[in-house]
C-alpha cells in the first residue's frame, strides 16, 4: 500500500496540496472574469479616468482612439481572455492609472505589503495569544474582564477609525511617530531607521484589527482545556502550574486557533486596504484602491488574483498545520 509512515505524513500533505492547487485554477479564473464583468458594468469610464482633465476637451475621435489603445473597446470576453493568456506568459498588461506595466507595479509594491501584513499578523498572534492565556487562567477575574472588553471594543471599531485615531494621537498630538508614508518628508532614500518609525503605526493598527479574534479564541480554547480531565490529572500529580498551562492546556487550547490563520486572511487583506490608504503606505492594497476607482482592468484583475491566491494559501496552510498538530484530523478530508 502507498501509505505514509506514522510521523511522516508527507504523502497525504502532498495530496491535499495538489487537490487545492487544482481547485485554485477554476477559482482564480472565475474571480478574474468577475472582476472584468463588474468593472465593465461600472458607470465609470476608464478612458476619461486615464485622460484626466484633458479628456474634458478632447474630441470624440481622440477618445475613441485612446479607447482602442487601452483595449477597452473590445467585448468583455475578449478582454478577459487576452488578459488571461497574457498572464500565463508573464504579461499582466499595462496599468492606465499607474502609467506602467502591471508587473512592475506589483514588483515595486508587493514587498511593502508583505512586510506590513507579516508584522501585523505576527503581532496580533503573539499579543492575542498572550492576552487570551492570561484571561483563561483566571476566568471571571478583573484581567479576564479587561481582556474581553478590549477585544470586543477593538472588534467593533472600524479599521479606518482606528487608523485616524492613531494618526491624531501619536502623530499630531504627541508627535511620537510620523503620520504616514514610507520616508520622511523631502527624503528620497528609504533607510532602516525611517522604515522602522514609519511602519509602527500602520502595523499596530492592522494588528489591532486582528487581535480580538486570537485573544477570544485562545481564551475559550485554553479555558476549556483547563477543565479537561488530563489537565486536572496533571495538577493532581503535583505538576507546577506553568507546566500544566504550557505543556498541557496551551497545546490543546491552541488547536482551534490554527483555523484562524486561514480564515483571517480575507479580513487581513480588507484591513490592509484601509490601513495602506489611511497611512499612504505604498503597497499592493493602496494600488488596488486606485485601480478600482480608475476602473483599471489589468491592474485590478492582477491585484484581485493576488488577494484570492493569498486567501487560498492561508486556508491551505491552516489545514496543514491543523493536520500536523492533531493527527486525528488527517489530510484526506
Amino acid at each position: 500500500m502507498n501509505k505514509a509512515r506514522p510521523g511522516l505524513p508527507w504523502i497525504p500533505m502532498a495530496r491535499m496540496t495538489g487537490r487545492r492547487l487544482l481547485f485554485a485554477v477554476p477559482v482564480l479564473l472565475a474571480v478574474t472574469f468577475a472582476v472584468f464583468a463588474v468593472a465593465d458594468a461600472s458607470p465609470f469610464d476608464p478612458v476619461k479616468a486615464y485622460a484626466g482633465t484633458a479628456g474634458l476637451t478632447a474630441s470624440q475621435e481622440n477618445l475613441d482612439q485612446l479607447r482602442a489603445n487601452l483595449g477597452v473597446d473590445q467585448p468583455l470576453a475578449v478582454r478577459w481572455w487576452e488578459w488571461v493568456t497574457g498572464a500565463l506568459t508573464g504579461d499582466l498588461g499595462h496599468s492606465a492609472v499607474m502609467r506602467q506595466p502591471v508587473a512592475d507595479v506589483i514588483a515595486e509594491r508587493i514587498g511593502w505589503s508583505v512586510l506590513l501584513a507579516a508584522l501585523a499578523f505576527v503581532t496580533a498572534v503573539l499579543v492575542g495569544t498572550t492576552l487570551g492565556v492570561l484571561a483563561a487562567r483566571r476566568r471571571g477575574s478583573l484581567v479576564d474582564r479587561a481582556v474581553t472588553s478590549l477585544a470586543y471594543t477593538l472588534e467593533a471599531a472600524p479599521t479606518f477609525w482606528l487608523g485616524l485615531l492613531a494618526v491624531w494621537l501619536f502623530a499630531l498630538q504627541l508627535g511620537w511617530l510620523p503620520a504616514g508614508g514610507l520616508t520622511d518628508t523631502g527624503s528620497t532614500t528609504v533607510t532602516a531607521g525611517q522604515l522602522t518609525t514609519h511602519v509602527i503605526l500602520p502595523a499596530a493598527v492592522l494588528a489591532a484589527s486582528q487581535l480580538p479574534w486570537f485573544a477570544l479564541y485562545v481564551r475559550q480554547g485554553v479555558g476549556d482545556a483547563l477543565d479537561e480531565d488530563p489537565v486536572r490529572g496533571a495538577r493532581a500529580r503535583g505538576l507546577a502550574e506553568h507546566t500544566v498551562l504550557l505543556g498541557h492546556a496551551l497545546r490543546s487550547g491552541l488547536l482551534p486557533v490554527l483555523t484562524l490563520i486561514g480564515s483571517r486572511v480575507p479580513e487581513l487583506i480588507t484591513g490592509a486596504l484601509l490601513v495602506e490608504t489611511v497611512f499612504s503606505w505604498p503597497g499592493i492594497a493602496a494600488a488596488t484602491v486606485q485601480a478600482a476607482t480608475a476602473v483599471d482592468f489589468p491592474l485590478l484583475a492582477a491585484t484581485t488574483v493576488l488577494a484570492t491566491a493569498a486567501v487560498l494559501l492561508g486556508n491551505l496552510v491552516a489545514d496543514l498545520l491543523y493536520g500536523l498538530a492533531d493527527p486525528r484530523v488527517g489530510f484526506d478530508g
